[in-house]
Protein backbone atom coordinates (compact mmCIF):
# COMPACT_ATOMS: atom_id res chain seq x y z
CA UNK A 1 0.00 0.00 0.00
CA UNK A 2 2.73 1.97 0.21
CA UNK A 3 5.38 3.81 2.99
CA UNK A 4 4.89 5.64 5.44
CA UNK A 5 7.01 8.20 6.27
CA UNK A 6 7.55 10.87 8.67
CA UNK A 7 7.13 14.59 7.05
CA UNK A 8 10.77 16.18 5.61
CA UNK A 9 12.35 18.60 3.50
CA UNK A 10 12.58 15.93 0.68
CA UNK A 11 8.93 15.83 0.24
CA UNK A 12 8.11 19.22 -0.49
CA UNK A 13 7.59 18.99 -4.27
CA UNK A 14 5.36 16.12 -4.25
CA UNK A 15 3.04 16.92 -1.14
CA UNK A 16 2.19 20.15 -3.79
CA UNK A 17 1.49 18.12 -6.45
CA UNK A 18 -0.68 15.82 -4.08
CA UNK A 19 -2.20 19.01 -2.85
CA UNK A 20 -2.65 20.58 -6.67
CA UNK A 21 -4.22 17.60 -8.19
CA UNK A 22 -6.40 16.50 -5.68
CA UNK A 23 -7.81 19.67 -4.43
CA UNK A 24 -11.26 19.64 -6.48
CA UNK A 25 -11.38 16.08 -4.98
CA UNK A 26 -10.59 17.56 -1.41
CA UNK A 27 -13.04 20.79 -1.66
CA UNK A 28 -15.81 17.97 -1.86
CA UNK A 29 -15.47 16.73 1.63
CA UNK A 30 -13.40 19.87 3.25
CA UNK A 31 -13.15 23.01 3.43
CA UNK A 32 -10.89 24.17 0.51
CA UNK A 33 -7.23 25.50 1.18
CA UNK A 34 -7.18 28.71 -1.13
CA UNK A 35 -4.72 29.88 -3.40
CA UNK A 36 -2.68 31.08 -0.50
CA UNK A 37 -1.90 27.82 0.21
CA UNK A 38 -0.45 27.05 -3.01
CA UNK A 39 1.12 30.77 -3.30
CA UNK A 40 3.36 30.42 0.03
CA UNK A 41 3.98 26.35 -0.15
CA UNK A 42 7.78 26.57 0.33
CA UNK A 43 7.35 29.00 3.40
CA UNK A 44 4.24 26.88 5.02
CA UNK A 45 6.01 23.44 4.16
CA UNK A 46 9.08 24.91 6.06
CA UNK A 47 6.89 26.22 9.26
CA UNK A 48 5.41 22.35 9.17
CA UNK A 49 8.74 20.89 9.26
CA UNK A 50 9.82 23.45 12.31
CA UNK A 51 6.40 23.00 14.28
CA UNK A 52 6.91 18.94 13.87
CA UNK A 53 10.78 19.46 15.79
CA UNK A 54 8.97 20.93 18.97
CA UNK A 55 6.86 17.60 19.02
CA UNK A 56 3.86 19.37 19.21
CA UNK A 57 2.61 17.71 15.69
CA UNK A 58 3.47 14.35 13.62
CA UNK A 59 3.14 15.06 10.18
CA UNK A 60 3.78 11.96 7.90
CA UNK A 61 3.26 11.20 3.88
CA UNK A 62 1.92 7.22 2.41
CA UNK A 63 4.19 7.22 -0.52
CA UNK A 64 4.17 4.90 -3.57
CA UNK A 65 7.43 3.51 -5.21
CA UNK A 66 7.87 6.10 -7.20
CA UNK A 67 7.67 8.76 -4.56
CA UNK A 68 4.26 10.05 -5.30
CA UNK A 69 2.14 11.08 -2.52
CA UNK A 70 -1.01 8.99 -1.84
CA UNK A 71 -2.13 10.64 1.43
CA UNK A 72 -0.95 12.41 4.45
CA UNK A 73 -2.11 11.42 7.71
CA UNK A 74 -1.53 14.20 10.63
CA UNK A 75 -1.45 14.40 14.26
CA UNK A 76 -1.68 17.86 15.77
CA UNK A 77 -1.89 19.61 19.12
CA UNK A 78 -0.32 16.62 20.56
CA UNK A 79 -0.35 17.19 24.37
CA UNK A 80 -1.10 15.19 27.63
CA UNK A 81 -0.74 11.89 25.53
CA UNK A 82 -3.32 13.20 23.38
CA UNK A 83 -3.21 14.40 19.70
CA UNK A 84 -5.83 15.01 16.87
CA UNK A 85 -5.70 12.90 13.61
CA UNK A 86 -6.58 14.07 10.17
CA UNK A 87 -5.32 12.70 7.12
CA UNK A 88 -6.71 12.82 2.97
CA UNK A 89 -5.89 10.50 0.56
CA UNK A 90 -5.76 11.03 -3.61
CA UNK A 91 -8.53 10.34 -5.20
CA UNK A 92 -6.82 7.63 -7.47
CA UNK A 93 -6.37 5.97 -4.25
CA UNK A 94 -9.71 6.50 -3.00
CA UNK A 95 -11.72 3.12 -2.24
CA UNK A 96 -8.54 0.88 -2.04
CA UNK A 97 -8.55 0.32 1.24
CA UNK A 98 -5.50 3.05 1.48
CA UNK A 99 -7.52 4.95 4.10
CA UNK A 100 -8.01 2.61 6.49
CA UNK A 101 -4.34 1.54 6.21
CA UNK A 102 -2.70 4.78 6.94
CA UNK A 103 -4.84 5.40 9.78
CA UNK A 104 -4.04 1.87 11.34
CA UNK A 105 -0.30 2.51 10.75
CA UNK A 106 -0.29 6.37 11.89
CA UNK A 107 -2.37 5.39 15.12
CA UNK A 108 0.30 2.59 15.77
CA UNK A 109 3.02 5.04 15.10
CA UNK A 110 1.06 7.18 17.80
CA UNK A 111 1.33 5.13 20.41
CA UNK A 112 4.51 2.96 20.27
CA UNK A 113 6.77 6.05 18.53
CA UNK A 114 5.16 8.87 20.02
CA UNK A 115 3.59 7.81 23.54
CA UNK A 116 0.26 8.35 22.65
CA UNK A 117 -2.71 7.37 24.52
CA UNK A 118 -5.71 8.52 22.48
CA UNK A 119 -7.07 10.03 19.97
CA UNK A 120 -9.49 12.08 18.22
CA UNK A 121 -10.73 12.68 14.90
CA UNK A 122 -13.54 14.78 13.20
CA UNK A 123 -15.69 14.40 9.79
CA UNK A 124 -18.73 15.81 8.22
CA UNK A 125 -21.48 13.49 8.30
CA UNK A 126 -21.90 13.89 4.56
CA UNK A 127 -18.52 11.93 4.40
CA UNK A 128 -19.20 7.86 4.15
CA UNK A 129 -15.60 7.30 3.36
CA UNK A 130 -14.48 8.95 6.44
CA UNK A 131 -16.89 7.32 8.83
CA UNK A 132 -16.35 3.79 7.28
CA UNK A 133 -12.20 4.41 8.02
CA UNK A 134 -12.94 5.52 11.66
CA UNK A 135 -15.10 3.26 11.99
CA UNK A 136 -13.01 0.05 10.94
CA UNK A 137 -9.82 1.63 12.77
CA UNK A 138 -11.83 1.18 16.21
CA UNK A 139 -12.70 4.93 16.39
CA UNK A 140 -16.01 5.45 18.44
CA UNK A 141 -18.42 8.44 17.94
CA UNK A 142 -17.91 10.85 21.01
CA UNK A 143 -20.39 13.76 20.18
CA UNK A 144 -21.89 16.09 17.40
CA UNK A 145 -19.83 19.15 15.49
CA UNK A 146 -20.09 21.35 13.41
CA UNK A 147 -17.16 21.83 10.41
CA UNK A 148 -17.24 24.81 7.89
CA UNK A 149 -21.10 25.21 8.35
CA UNK A 150 -21.79 21.27 8.25
CA UNK A 151 -22.82 18.74 10.98
CA UNK A 152 -20.27 16.13 11.48
CA UNK A 153 -18.69 14.06 14.37
CA UNK A 154 -16.07 14.11 16.92
CA UNK A 155 -14.59 10.43 17.25
CA UNK A 156 -12.43 9.19 19.89
CA UNK A 157 -9.71 6.11 19.91
CA UNK A 158 -8.51 4.46 23.01
CA UNK A 159 -4.65 3.67 21.74
CA UNK A 160 -4.17 1.57 25.20
CA UNK A 161 -6.78 -0.99 23.56
CA UNK A 162 -4.19 -2.61 20.73
CA UNK A 163 -4.88 -2.45 17.17
CA UNK A 164 -8.15 -2.70 15.56
CA UNK A 165 -8.65 -5.80 12.65
CA UNK A 166 -11.20 -5.14 10.01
Amino acid sequence: MGELQRLDVRHAGAVLRFERENRAWFARSVPDRGDDYFAGFEARHAALLAEQSTGRCHFHVLVDDDGEVLGRFNLVDVADGEAELGYRVAERAAGRGVATDGVRRVCTLAHQAYGLRRLTAVTTLDNAGSLAVLRRTGFTPAGEVTLDGRPGLRHVRDLTAGPVGD
